[in-house]
């Protein structure tokens, strides 16, 4: 991994040419393919299934980064890495088990991920740090793309940091929600290595390149 880490997220894709945008976005350089599935009860929207999955899996060999907004993803986790996920990310907020869940996503052979929403504490993912390969901090609320970056995460995402740094654990930090060039820079100094882009990538009025050049531009020196 280097010193980031671009996980475009197909969710801003155009869908009618979504190969060719999946492969215009790997010719630009990201580093993983991120899909959103949505059931419309965790969250408001409706969206991916495992079909996508095995679908955008013969179009790339990158790394395919699934993110679980689902009100049941116990009952998902087989499905989705049959389907060719690499990394499962799950929402704490979502089951009452997920120590237990996440170990099943490391025996299915995913790399597990751990999700916080805006409004949920740090804390909450203590103790199971040592069970995941990253956390992703949500800096807008789940459900759509296109939102606006919620300024107040930054602080959550500088305590996860710590959390990592004193139980002395290998996890990443993901941020996921309106990174953009400007955004990218505050959570990167807050401890945010693992990126993810939709609408600055995909709706880029530059094109699919510019969005990946202008995110990686923006790392601070």
């Amino acid at each position: 991994m280097g010193k980031i880490t671009i996980s475009s997220s197909i969710l801003s894709a155009d869908f009618a040419r979504l190969g060719e945008q999946i492969q215009a976005a790997e010719a630009a350089g990201v580093d993983w393919i991120h899909i959103d599935v949505m059931d419309g009860h965790f969250v408001p929207n409706l969206t991916m299934g495992p079909f996508i999955v095995e679908t955008v899996r013969r179009i790339t060999r990158l790394p395919l980064d699934v993110h679980l907004m689902v009100a049941n993803p116990a009952s998902l986790i087989e499905a989705f890495a049959k389907a060719g996920a690499d990394r499962l990310s799950v929402q704490i907020e979502s089951t009452p088990h997920i120590y237990r869940l996440l170990q099943q996503i490391r025996e299915l052979g995913c790399r597990p991920a751990v999700v916080l929403n805006p409004g949920t504490p740090a804390a909450s993912v203590a103790p199971v740090l040592h069970l995941v390969d990253m956390v992703l901090v949500m800096t807008v609320n789940p459900g759509y793309s296109g939102q606006d970056f919620i300024p107040a995460v930054v602080d959550k995402i500088a305590e996860v940091h710590g959390l990592l740094r004193a139980h002395n654990a290998s996890a990443v930090i993901q941020v996921d929600g309106g990174i953009t060039p400007e955004t990218l820079p505050i959570t990167y100094r807050a401890g945010a290595r693992v990126f993810v882009a939709a609408t600055t990538i995909f709706k880029n009025p530059l094109g699919i390149e510019a969005g990946v050049r202008g995110l990686r531009a923006a790392v601070p020196d």
